[in-house]
């Protein structure tokens, strides 16, 4: 789907205090998160944290598959984590889509906790379909914090499962709501 794009957002999200906090990067998310982003042909994964010290270790990491000899090992995770971008903070992102797209990108955020008016997967699949730019939103830690979740322009309703439990990791999360949204029906 050209016009969608992906974000991890390392800060502002919560912690499980219901403090805002700045949260440290997983390894896994990044590979991850990236080739289910490839699989569905995502334009660009961002991920922003304003850490200097995890933003080092992301580029470590994204080097070493991208050009250093996991680039040769396994060409196809090359591929997916090409589409990594870091950034500082997520107004960074909305400019980079903006500028990118010739437009202001519509943010849909997502979150475990149900919100009044929650976007249906149905309805943003049809969205997704008019072809304007899109930055689906993915928090780490706890999730993202209340006052980003209520500048998002949506917030899609959470993944459920069959029982109370509803802690995913974010890249399984991820997984379930790129297929949801952009999977065969």
């Amino acid at each position: 789907m050209s016009n969608l794009y992906a974000a991890l957002i390392h800060y502002p999200v919560v912690n499980k205090n219901g403090a805002t906090i700045a949260s440290a990067l997983t390894n896994l998310d990044l590979h991850d998160i990236s080739r289910a982003t490839k699989t569905y042909g995502l334009k660009a994964f961002f991920v922003v944290t304003p850490l200097e010290d995890q933003k080092d270790l992301i580029h470590k990491i994204i080097s070493h598959w991208t050009e250093g000899i996991g680039s040769q090992y396994n060409p196809k995770r090359r591929r997916a984590l090409e589409l990594i971008r870091v950034h500082d903070a997520y107004a960074d992102v909305i400019e980079r889509v903006a500028v990118s797209e010739g437009m202001h990108p519509i943010t849909i955020a997502t979150c475990a906790r149900k919100y009044p008016h929650n976007l249906s997967y149905p309805e943003c699949r049809a969205m997704l379909k008019n072809g304007n730019p899109y930055v689906l939103v993915f928090g780490t830690a706890w999730g993202l914090s209340a006052e980003f979740i209520s500048a998002a322009d949506y917030v899609l309703a959470p993944i459920t499962g069959k029982t109370d439990y509803n802690h995913l990791s974010v890249r399984s999360a991820a997984a379930i709501i790129l297929d949801r949204l952009l999977g065969h029906p």
